[in-house]
C-alpha cells in the first residue's frame, strides 16, 4: 500500500487514457492498512473491504485523498472460503484453481489497494464540468472507473519491478475470477426476474460483459458450456489487458466531460440486465455448495480487567455470542440514549 501511494505519479503518467484528463500533479495520496478490531454502522454487519474518502473530486483534486484497507477482513473471506467447493463448480480447469490458490488472496488485495488508493484519486474533470453531471450513473460508472485502472496495472511489469507481485504471472488469476464473478458468480445475490440495481455490482457486470462483448472478434473471453454448465475462458490475457485498457479510456472521457448519454447507455446496456437462462444455472450450482451469498461479522466482546484502584490493567475479547444473541444485547443496551454519558 505504501509502495503503490508513493508511486502514485509514475501511474498516473503511464495511463492509458487522454493526457487531457490526466492530473499534472498527484496530491496528498495517503494509504494505511488497518486491523478492524470492532464493526458498526452501516459496515455492520457487513463491511467494505476498503474505503477512499472524500467522494469531492474538487477536494481531490486540491488536497488529495486516503485510502484504508481492512487486511484482516480480506483474510476471513479466504479462510472461510476454502474447501466450500466454489472453486471446483466455477473455474474452468485445474490451472485457474491453481492460480487461485496460490496468488488469489494477493492479487485480490492489491487489485483493492490500486483500486482504492489510485483508481479513484486518478484523472479529472475538465474545466467547467459538473462532478454531478452523470447523475444516477456517477456512482456505477466512478466503480467501474476505479476498478479498470486496478485490473489494467495488475497485469504491468512495474508491478513484478516494484517487488508487488512475484511474476508476471500472478494478474492472470485477478483478471479470471474478476470476470467469472462480474459475468455469473455475482449473479447469485440477484432473485430471478431482477435486475442488476447495487453500483458496485453494475460496475462489475458492465466491465465483464462489455469485455466479452468486445472481445469476440479476437476471441479473448468466452462463456463456453461444458457438461450442461456455463465457464468462464479466458483465451489471451494480454488482449484482455488492452480491452481493459480501451474501457478506462471511454469510461474516464465519459466522467471527465460529463457526458451523460454515453455514460447511461454503457450502463443500461452491459451493467443492468441479467440473462435469465445463465442466472438460473448459477442459483441452482450455488445452492447445491450450501454457500451464503453474502458474509458478515460478528463483533467480539471487549471486557475491562481492573486492578483494586480501578486501574484498567488489561482487555479480554471472547467470541461467546452468535449474531441473534448480539443483536438482542445490543438492544438491551443501546436502543435509548443514556441519561448521562
Amino acid at each position: 500500500t505504501r509502495i503503490i501511494s508513493e508511486n502514485a505519479q509514475w501511474f498516473e503518467e503511464h495511463s492509458p487514457i487522454d493526457d487531457r484528463f490526466k492530473k499534472e500533479e498527484v496530491k496528498g495520496i495517503s494509504a494505511k492498512v488497518i486491523t478492524a478490531a470492532m464493526l458498526g454502522g452501516d459496515c455492520y454487519p457487513a463491511t467494505p473491504i476498503g474505503i477512499n474518502l472524500p467522494n469531492a473530486d474538487w477536494i481531490r483534486r486540491d488536497h488529495g485523498s486516503k485510502s484504508v484497507t481492512i487486511d484482516n477482513i480480506t483474510f476471513a473471506y479466504d479462510k472461510a472460503a476454502e474447501g466450500n467447493g466454489f472453486k471446483e463448480e466455477f473455474m474452468w480447469s485445474d490451472t485457474e484453481r491453481e492460480y487461485a490458490t496460490k496468488y488469489g488472496t494477493l492479487t485480490d488485495n492489491l487489485h483493492t489497494d490500486l483500486h482504492e488508493c489510485l483508481g479513484h484519486g486518478s484523472g479529472k474533470l475538465l474545466p467547467g464540468v459538473d462532478g454531478d453531471a452523470l447523475k444516477a450513473y456517477g456512482s456505477p460508472l466512478e466503480e467501474t472507473r476505479a476498478d479498470l485502472f486496478a485490473l489494467y496495472y495488475l497485469a504491468d511489469p512495474k508491478l513484478v519491478e516494484l517487488g508487488l507481485l512475484p511474476d508476471n504471472e500472478a494478474y492472470k488469476t485477478e483478471y479470471y475470477h474478476y470476470i467469472m464473478n462480474g459475468a455469473m458468480t455475482q449473479l447469485t445475490r440477484i432473485q430471478p426476474g431482477k435486475d442488476i440495481e447495487q453500483a458496485h455490482m453494475r460496475n462489475r457486470a458492465l466491465i465483464s460483459n462489455w469485455v466479452i462483448d468486445n472481445g469476440k472478434a479476437d476471441n479473448v473471453v468466452e462463456l463456453q458450456q461444458r457438461d450442461g454448465k456455463t465457464y468462464v475462458v479466458v483465451n489471451d490475457y494480454d488482449k484482455l489487458r488492452n480491452l481493459f485498457g480501451e474501457l478506462l479510456t471511454e469510461v474516464q472521457r465519459i466522467k471527465s466531460e460529463g457526458d451523460y448519454e454515453a455514460g447511461k447507455n454503457l450502463v443500461e446496456k452491459y451493467g443492468v440486465k441479467v440473462n435469465a437462462d445463465l442466472h438460473k444455472e448459477i442459483l441452482t450450482r450455488y445452492e447445491a455448495l450450501n454457500i451464503a451469498p453474502y458474509k458478515g461479522f460478528v463483533n467480539p466482546v471487549y471486557k475491562l480487567v481492573t486492578d483494586s484502584k480501578g486501574k484498567i490493567t488489561d482487555v479480554t475479547i471472547s467470541y461467546d455470542e452468535n449474531y441473534v444473541e448480539q443483536q438482542l444485547r445490543y438492544s438491551r443496551q443501546y436502543s435509548v440514549l443514556p441519561l448521562k454519558n
